[in-house]
């Protein structure tokens, strides 16, 4: 049986050197494609796409909605279906207009990918994503060991998440020049960080507790004094595998080189919440975290846009919209308290329509 079509793979090599370079898609979204199309391709077994026909499409949607998670062993969710439906049909309307191909079928044909309005409607549905509170986080790092050099770096990992809301990514990519103690901030520089958008920007170190910012603070010194590392060298470093005295490969320390991706922290992050007797929470959730922290201490529409700011965000807005959702038990205390008798002058509605004019104010220019 064939496993692949050279007809096929010219044109999707084209297709996503279109994506990364005339799109400016990330590798992960030309990944996203490339396994879409296999999928595809392994249903109609490898047929040349001047082949295709909407009745394949119709078919291969069929066909996918029936198909298990290798991961859950149950159907796949209707968030995949999307995802992977959306991919085809984005490519075969890129390919339609192609020498080879514009005779053989239309770009109207492409749309027969399309999920029913209802499947759509629920893959694409806003749903509470679960984060940890600030408490649980540091219950975290308190549990974790801190006497070989590795528990301390993993430890620190998870305080400089919570202390700065960066993403694992660019965490992976920090270099010990990027962090003034004084100033207190990080310095994400996109030539050398790597940050969602390739977006350059500062980040100064979030309130959560002195004793989070000390951890940070002793890896550093620790680095500098101690490893006596410089400006250039990494500030979570790779571990080191080394053959030991039995002939057998051991972790022997810190490696002076940066990690290639943020998978180890990811697993850092595993391993402490595991210890900790809590459910996993990603690197990210921490973003999540701390938005809600944000909404509570902060007093102003200019604060929650500085807080915004400091998290990487150019509007307020996507703050709001990707992390400020209100928490469910949060939503339910909201509704109760709006029930109660309230004492009149409590609100200050001049004020309150100044608070609100600001921020549409602050959109728009945005």
């Amino acid at each position: 049986m064939a496993q692949h079509n050279a007809s096929n793979e010219r044109i999707k090599r084209r297709y996503f050197v279109y994506l990364k370079e005339a799109k400016r898609h990330s590798e992960a979204t030309v990944d996203a494609a490339a396994k879409a199309l296999a999928r595809f391709e392994s249903y109609t077994k490898f047929r040349d796409f001047k082949a295709f026909h909407y009745e394949q499409a119709v078919a291969f949607k069929k066909r996918l909605s029936e198909q298990d998670s290798q991961t859950t062993g149950e159907k796949l969710s209707k968030a995949t279906l999307h995802a992977t439906l959306a991919d085809l049909k984005r490519f075969f309307q890129w390919l339609s207009d192609k020498r080879g191909y514009k005779s053989r079928f239309s770009y109207s044909d492409a749309d027969y990918f399309n999920l029913s309005d209802k499947d759509t409607k629920v893959a694409t549905a806003r749903r509470e994503k679960p984060f940890p509170t600030i408490e649980q986080v540091k219950h975290v790092i308190a549990a974790m060991p801190s006497n070989s050099e590795i528990e301390r770096r993993d430890r620190a990992v998870i305080a400089f998440t919570l202390l700065t809301g960066a993403r694992d990514s660019a965490i992976a990519s920090i270099k010990l020049k990027h962090v003034d103690l004084t100033a207190g901030c990080v310095y994400q520089d996109a030539r050398e960080v790597r940050t969602k958008f390739s977006k350059t920007f500062t980040t100064y170190f979030f309130p959560v507790g002195d004793e989070i910012r000390r951890i940070v603070e002793e890896w550093l010194g620790y680095l500098r004094e101690t490893k006596l590392w410089g400006n250039d060298d990494p500030l979570f470093s790779a571990t080191r595998i080394a053959v030991g005295d039995e002939h057998r490969f051991q972790v022997a320390g810190l490696d002076r080189r940066h990690w290639s991706n943020a998978t180890a922290i990811r697993k850092i992050f595993r391993s402490a919440f595991q210890v900790a007797g809590l459910p996993y929470f990603n690197p990210h959730s921490l973003r999540n975290t701390l938005v809600q922290l944000g909404e509570k201490v902060c007093k102003s529409p200019e604060e929650f846009k500085a807080w915004s700011q400091n998290l990487g965000h150019e509007q307020v807005l996507t703050t709001f919209s990707s992390y400020g959702q209100v928490a469910g038990v949060r939503q339910a205390e909201i509704i109760r308290d709006l029930a109660k008798p309230r004492q009149v002058g409590t609100v200050d509605v001049e004020e309150l329509a100044k608070a609100v004019a600001h921020v549409r104010a602050a959109a728009v220019r945005e």
